[in-house]
């Protein structure tokens, strides 16, 4: 860990970091922690998959005592989550392999993974944005409680922003007055927001739509911030888990759930539906084309010229026999 700091300085951020200390402090450390790192094995790292994923057996199902205590209640990881672990185990025996205290990095691929099919990210369709930020601009005008006035209102502008940038969850909660600029641009003769981002992929930039600019105004006219104050901070998942249930929304029709994160996979889904360059998506996005196309490839279809795709190469005009004969003559 000492080294992983120092050599991912400026590179990856301190949550990313702190991540895979949590990783080997919790789970790879009590399972492989007494093991040289010459006996951690592909079929080792198998049953650390099944050891992850299988409930110890006081903790199947919750029960509560006497007393009115309840026991926590196993919660099977995710399948991200163990990948992330993987990832973490992965960097070990890497740099055991660099030091040379194994020959080679053992096989981590998961054991009889065929290539299943993609699982686009959960989005919001027009219809249901739509339906989505009305009720979140209901609620910051007439909020269940006065009390949540400022919290209600906070998240409509919210919604709004990230919808209109696409920036990740975790950049918009680093993201600070500062960092956003209100501009014209030359190419629409719009408004827009330029916006410096700090996030997973270290410092980048991102040009926002124009509906972004309104909530960003009210944003500084309510809470008359310092340049260095947070815009948002941490994302009200309780408020927005409370709306989306609301309209039924929580999931989408393959089931996936819903998160802050489908404001971002929106945003980009969109475009593509708009006809924007994929490349310049990519780009003010912080991702790569490849990551857009393998998660939003069902909304390419928009994208896509037909006439462009659809050419046919012009048939050789027939010459009649009568005037071939009178040519060779």
């Amino acid at each position: 860990m000492a080294e992983f700091r120092v050599m991912t300085l400026g590179e990856r951020n301190e949550e990313y970091v702190d991540g895979k200390e949590r990783h080997l402090r919790l789970y790879l450390l009590p399972f492989f922690g007494k093991l040289p790192v010459t006996e951690v094995t592909s079929g080792l790292i198998s049953e650390y998959r099944v050891s992850r994923v299988t409930a110890p057996p006081d903790q199947e199902t919750g029960w509560r005592s006497k007393i009115g205590r309840q026991r926590r209640t196993f919660k099977r990881p995710a399948r991200a989550t163990l990948h992330q672990e993987i990832v973490t185990l992965r960097q070990v025996m890497k740099t055991a392999n660099r030091k040379g205290w194994i020959a080679a990095v053992p096989d981590m691929s998961a054991p009889y993974k065929t290539n299943g099919k993609v699982s686009h990210r959960a989005w919001f369709a027009p219809d249901e944005y739509k339906r989505f930020y009305q009720a979140t601009r209901e609620r910051a005008r007439n909020p269940l409680n006065e009390r949540w006035r400022w919290e209600c209102e906070q998240f409509h502008d919210w919604v709004l922003f990230m919808a209109n940038t696409g920036l990740r969850p975790d950049e918009a909660s680093n993201l600070q007055y500062r960092d956003v600029t209100i501009i014209l641009d030359e190419a629409t003769n719009e408004r827009i927001l330029e916006i410096v981002v700090r996030g997973k992929r270290g410092v980048g930039y991102c040009k926002s739509m124009t509906g972004a600019v309104l909530p960003f105004q009210r944003l500084r006219k309510r809470n008359s911030p310092k340049p260095e104050d947070l815009i948002f901070g941490p994302v009200q998942r309780e408020l927005l888990n409370a709306v989306l249930g609301e309209l039924d929304l929580k999931k989408d029709r393959e089931g996936n759930a819903r998160t802050a994160y489908s404001l971002r996979h929106t945003y980009i889904s969109m475009r593509l539906m708009e006809g924007a360059d994929i490349y310049q998506i990519a780009k003010n996005c912080r991702t790569s084309v490849e990551m857009i196309e393998k998660f939003y490839a069902s909304h390419i279809a928009n994208t896509l010229d037909a006439a462009a795709i659809n050419v046919r190469k012009a048939k050789p005009r027939k010459v009649p026999s009568a005037v071939k004969a009178l040519a060779e003559a």
